[in-house]
């Protein structure tokens, strides 16, 4: 835009106008929100309903998912809240701590482990078919993140346990099948058990429209790109201070800082009190006794920890 150009906007007062819509914009996704991310809207009973369909690779990518690890838990020293470095197949100072502390010999270690487990993340694109709820979603292209109850079922279609059930690609334009996502309150956890695929289907009848969508994909490698973690020393210090280690000088940027805020916010359990020492990162993750089924809000499973 040149000065002349500026000018001209501003005697019209379009730059006025552009910039309430984007003040708009981000009141209404709490000022950090990704407008590209779906995610189901359920009632105040906890159930919800839509139709989506899982998309295929985005050009140039291998994989129609991604699949991520990241820490969010409370201690002395604040909130921790950080993608973990084991998504890249890295040693990450959380993985080591647990290891530790689950191995221990303690009760003490076992919960303060399971307080700080990793929480596992999918990320797909989808085409949203049907969202009752949110109706200007429908016939958009999205990123959905979900958790390991939703890819099982994404496994089991592409692997059926009987003969009699046929295999299908839910990730395929034409031999997959949209999915009615079901979600329900089930002793206090979001259950999704009754989520099932449709009738085998193409998406569309009309390729050019399939392949419109196809390119209207966003990038799913983005998120697990080097930028979107903190090397291992910084997340070193960043633990030691949220665990209370003396000496240890705080690391907190400005987004871990309004994450942290917003988990306060949501949070009014204790704080795990835990010390750390390096251990053996590759050990098995901990895993939890817990009637949830489906881990897809970090808010709502660290707070029901929180609770307990």
């Amino acid at each position: 835009m040149s000065f002349a150009d500026l000018k001209k906007q501003s005697k019209l007062g379009s730059l006025t106008q552009k910039l309430v819509k984007e003040v708009e914009k981000m009141n209404n996704t709490g000022g950090s929100g990704d407008d590209r991310l779906w995610k189901l809207e359920c009632d105040k009973s906890g159930n919800g309903y839509a139709v989506i369909r899982f998309l295929p690779a985005p050009d140039g990518e291998d994989l129609p998912f991604v699949k991520l690890y990241s820490h969010a838990f409370q201690g002395p020293g604040g909130w921790y809240i950080e993608n973990s470095l084991t998504s890249l197949g890295q040693k990450d100072p959380v993985s080591e701590c647990n290891s530790l502390l689950w191995n221990n010999g303690t009760d003490a270690g076992k919960d303060a482990a399971r307080k700080q487990k990793r929480k596992l993340t999918y990320i797909s694109n989808i085409y949203v078919v049907k969202d009752p709820t949110n109706p200007q979603n429908e016939g958009r292209v999205m990123l959905y993140k979900y958790g390991k109850k939703i890819f099982d079922k994404l496994t089991a279609a592409m692997q059926p346990e009987f003969e009699d059930e046929e295999a299908i690609d839910p990730f395929d334009f034409w031999q997959g099948a949209n999915f009615k996502l079901k979600a329900k309150n089930v002793a206090g956890y979001r259950n999704y058990d009754t989520s099932e695929f449709a009738a085998q289907s193409a998406l569309l009848d009309d390729d050019d429209a399939m392949e419109a969508i196809w390119k209207k994909e966003n990038s799913l490698a983005e998120f697990t790109a080097p930028d979107q973690f903190k090397d291992y020393d910084a997340l070193k210090k960043r633990l030691d201070y949220v665990l209370g280690n003396k000496g240890t000088p705080r690391f907190q940027d400005q987004e871990t800082v309004e994450a942290e805020e917003d988990f306060r916010s949501s949070n009014r359990g204790p704080a795990p009190q835990v010390t750390s020492t390096p251990g053996d990162f590759n050990a098995e993750d901990i895993v939890t006794s817990s009637s949830s089924d489906e881990d897809d809000d970090a808010l709502s499973y660290f707070a029901k920890l929180a609770e307990e």
